[in-house]
């Protein structure tokens, strides 16, 4: 399914927050590799990291004149399980799959490929486990690379080596860190691209406070009392548990702080639904606990306004794959507590853009030290916005991606 409801983006509109001279270099990049054309292929259009970027990426890669496209493979609910299966297996959960399941998963990668998906592109970028096997079905007159967005490091052998398989013949591999790269992967190029935000999205733009308060109060949370926020789905990995449970630590400290657990459900995350039951459950009768999701009309703006009261952001992943919610409120000047998981690791530089705590207790100790502390929240917020600046927009993203292509050609 090609997703064609993109906004008219141009690398132009970055020049106030990069520079002229630096935008130029992007553009002549481009303008090296102008026979090149090129198609992002994922599984959802809504929800989750990957979406949000190709949302920036694919306008903005056509405003400097590579012709890009984005499809999305079509699956139901049984073929999401099998993914999620796979995806939590690929982490380290010891998960086996039945010939059924690798039947399932080949055979709908195999009808995208013959009625969905529209693949004449030079370059394919294939987005994680769940469209990787497109290219055992499709013409292979391309190149192909496979953007990984979860951690290879230490997958469960028997998935990784049926996974490993399906990779033969890409080109080139993408990892956000260099530490999530299996030894064993077959590409002839790893290559390290960590994510990105773009500023001038909805999400990450500017919003005044007048703006900020009416969505607040459309939700009935009190901008004038301490906000905890955690931006991550519903899912194990990320532990809303543990973000609950810093926030009953802290609230005795604080007894009118409020708490924003805050997702998007995401069409290719069947397993999010029952983790969002037992989330409300174990929130409880809390009144100061908002579970807040696109199911109540959360949408972009209004994650954008929740980043920019709260007074202090968790990240409490027990695993991560690069956690952009940090780099969107790092982004905002905010001060983010979180346990050291992957990619939390290269923006959470502890006492400098916020802290890092392995413990809810310790999450908990140091988020009090931030509320008591304005100065430093201050001080924390403006040292995150200028590491985001430097590493992690969509323009450096847009400049990494050009540096591959080149190096494929």
């Amino acid at each position: 399914m090609l997703i064609q409801d993109l906004s008219h983006k141009n690398i132009k509109d970055y020049t106030s927050i990069y520079g002229e001279e630096y935008i130029n270099r992007i553009v002549e990049k481009a303008e090296k590799l102008r026979d090149i054309t090129l198609t992002h292929v994922n599984s959802t259009s809504l929800g989750g990291g990957v979406a949000e970027i190709l949302y920036s990426l694919v306008p903005l890669m056509n405003s400097i004149g590579i012709t890009t496209r984005w499809e999305v493979i079509k699956g139901g609910n049984e073929f999401f399980n099998v993914t999620k299966k796979i995806h939590n297996a690929l982490q380290g959960a010891e998960i086996d799959l039945s010939d059924e399941e690798k039947r399932i998963y080949l055979e709908n990668n195999k009808w995208n490929v013959e009625n969905e998906l529209v693949l004449d592109s030079t370059h394919i970028v294939v987005h994680d486990p769940q469209p990787l096997p497109i290219r055992k079905f499709a013409e292979n007159n391309k190149k192909w690379i496979w953007r990984c967005h979860i951690d290879l490091s230490t997958p469960y052998k028997p998935v990784w080596l049926f996974i490993s398989q399906l990779l033969r013949g890409y080109e080139a591999s993408i990892f956000h860190l260099k530490e999530y790269i299996h030894p064993e992967t077959p590409t002839p190029i790893k290559y390290v691209m960590p994510p990105s935000i773009d500023p001038l999205s909805d999400k990450n733009k500017e919003l005044s406070w007048s703006t900020i308060e009416k969505i607040l109060n459309r939700y009935g949370i009190d901008p004038e009392k301490p906000i905890l926020l955690q931006v991550a789905r519903f899912d194990p990995w990320k532990d809303p548990f543990a973000a609950i449970d810093v926030y009953r630590l802290v609230k005795k400290e604080f007894p009118d702080t409020q708490l924003l657990l805050v997702t998007s459900m995401a069409t290719d995350d069947p397993e999010g639904w029952i983790y969002y039951e037992k989330t409300l459950k174990y929130a409880g009768m809390d009144e100061d606990i908002f579970i807040l999701t696109n199911l109540k009309n959360v949408g972009t703006l209004e994650v954008n306004a929740f980043q920019r009261a709260a007074t202090v952001v968790l990240q409490m992943s027990r695993r991560e794959g690069f956690g952009l919610a940090v780099t969107e409120a790092l982004w905002k000047r905010k001060p983010v507590v979180a346990r050291p998981r992957g990619g939390i690791k290269l923006q959470v530089i502890d006492g400098v853009t916020g802290h890092l705590a392995e413990t809810v207790e310790e999450a908990a100790k140091k988020t009090i030290y931030l509320i008591k502390n304005p100065q430093k929240r201050k001080e924390l917020g403006e040292n995150g916005y200028k590491h985001v600046l430097k590493h992690f927009t969509i323009v450096r993203h847009i400049e990494n991606y050009l540096d591959l292509l080149a190096k494929i050609v």
